[in-house]
């Protein structure tokens, strides 16, 4: 069953920026149980979901676990190293298992799959954001 094994802990570095303080764990059953460990100074930007207003409201705050775990998948030296639609597959499964709400959790993947491109095996994991 995937699940999250450890809570997200972080300090805010500056506006938008997260650095971990403690490992992020992650069990996912599409990566046959295996335990994506994110590092303790990783560091995320979260979701980054456009600050128009109302796409904001709806989809700003949602998803920090989830999106931590995606933004370290997307790493070209994540581990495991896994293709552009994995990560967002991960992704989507990570927000089911949080309970999101089936419009937050297809919003969103379809936001990455169609807007995450750009940004995949761009940087390693301790590269800030």
């Amino acid at each position: 069953m995937s699940q999250f094994i450890t809570s997200l802990l972080i300090n805010q570095i500056i506006d938008k920026v997260f650095e971990l303080t403690a490992p992020l764990i992650y069990q996912s059953d599409i990566l046959g149980g295996f335990k994506v460990t994110v590092p303790i100074g990783f560091q995320s930007d979260g979701a980054s979901v456009p600050r128009v207003p109302v796409a904001y409201m709806l989809f700003g705050d949602r998803a920090h676990h989830e999106a931590v775990i995606h933004d370290y998948l997307y790493r070209i030296d994540s581990v495991p190293l896994v293709s552009f639609k994995m990560a967002n597959k991960v992704f989507l499964e990570a927000m089911e298992c949080r309970g999101k709400s089936w419009f937050i959790r297809w919003s969103m993947y379809l936001g990455v799959k169609f807007g995450g491109l750009l940004s995949y095996h761009k940087k390693r994991v301790l590269d800030r954001p």
